[in-house]
């Protein structure tokens, strides 16, 4: 148990059917957690703009002024800060994906979509392979990432791989092109029967409808391509490497190891199609904590079982409403507080695929397993 009571040890969660239901769930939960604020929303947005103006203003306007010795140290300074504080701000834009920015989904839109297109993130594509990711938690066979794979699915070479030098190196691949290569290939989604990509409106993640929008998405991704393209011509490569290219590669980092850890632990179930239901999937997560962090990150680790409860409450409510569930949820609700390095390399250790235990146990109940 963990502090206050939670279950944060690897003792199995709960599989079977819970005795509550989402709208038990939801009459705990103060009304007004669930009201969006426009102004509030603004104030986080502007208060990550304003810290990653500042970061940009030291940065460029006092480095090159420094002793060579001690950029050393201050260009790496600067990169892990401007990333975990770009991190919060494209969290603010997955918050608008979820329409829990405001109560205009023309501003939520518009606002998700200027952030994201900054980041080259494909706003629209990725707002709807998400909402199916919510929609369909914890399935083995229609969630749409970190989808783990049975032991039958493991490519040859993982054997080769389950050891310390073969986690350190898939561990970096990861978290260094993983995002690049979901967005590009759909790498850790859900399988296809043809070739998936969030930037092709006729992916096989869209339907006919959405098309037009991941066209529109693409667009905002091209602008952005440009605006680099000019700034490597006036400023060079270097400079827009240094000062931009980096801290996205930061947001990258962070964006997939928060994801993994949300719903990756030994004591998380996954189903198969004759067991899954919404309730359950969507319990199939876990609350990190990232120290002085999660308030940089608007509290989307340490609030993440309730927002796949209630993804439309506002992050600025999660903690207050998280509080509230956690008597009903008892079992069911998961923190983690070990440190994330630690976290990080249990679960690359202890979560290789997933597979039923045996023949007694639910044929359609799985666990992580690490033995190949």
């Amino acid at each position: 148990m963990g502090v206050n009571g939670e279950n944060s040890g690897l003792d199995r969660a709960p599989h079977t059917t819970p005795s509550f239901t989402l709208s038990q769930l939801k009459k705990v939960i103060p009304p007004h957690c669930f009201n969006r604020s426009l102004l509030q929303s603004f104030s986080y947005l502007l208060r990550d703009l304003f810290f990653a103006s500042l970061f940009y203003y030291v940065a460029t306007s006092y480095y090159h002024l420094s002793p060579q010795p001690l950029l050393y140290f201050a260009w790496p300074l600067y990169w892990v800060s401007q990333g975990c504080i770009l991190f919060g701000l494209g969290l603010i834009g997955h918050e608008c994906g979820h329409h829990a920015f405001s109560d205009y989904k023309w501003v939520d839109d518009m606002v998700g979509f200027v952030i994201h297109s900054a980041f080259l993130l494909p706003y629209f594509s990725f707002k709807y392979s998400h909402r199916r990711h919510h929609s369909n938690t914890g399935s083995i066979d229609r969630d749409e990432a970190f989808v783990p794979k049975t032991k039958s699915q493991m490519p040859w070479f993982s054997k080769y791989l389950n050891n310390p030098l073969g986690r350190v190196l898939t561990l970096g691949f990861f978290l260094t092109i993983g995002w690049p290569l979901y967005l590009a290939c759909n790498i850790l989604g859900r399988p296809y029967d043809r070739f998936a990509c969030h930037y092709d409106p006729y992916s096989p993640i869209y339907s006919k409808n959405e098309r037009l929008q991941i066209l529109i998405s693409d667009i905002g991704v091209f602008i952005t391509t440009l605006v680099l393209h000019q700034l490597v011509l006036a400023k060079g490569l270097s400079w827009v490497l240094f000062v931009h290219g980096i801290p996205l590669l930061i947001v990258g980092v962070l964006l997939v190891l928060t994801t993994y850890l949300q719903h990756t632990h030994p004591a998380l179930p996954h189903y198969d199609s004759s067991e899954w239901d919404w309730l359950r999937g969507a319990l199939s997560t876990v609350d990190r904590d990232f120290g002085v962090l999660n308030s940089v990150f608007h509290n989307v680790s340490n609030t993440h079982v309730l927002h796949h409860l209630f993804p439309k409450i506002p992050h600025y409510n999660a903690i207050e409403a998280t509080k509230a569930v956690k008597p009903i949820l008892g079992e069911y609700y998961r923190l983690d507080e070990t440190s994330i390095i630690k976290a990080m390399w249990r679960e690359a250790k202890e979560c290789l695929y997933v597979e039923q235990d045996d023949e007694s146990s639910k044929k359609g109940v799985l666990w992580y397993k690490n033995k190949l």
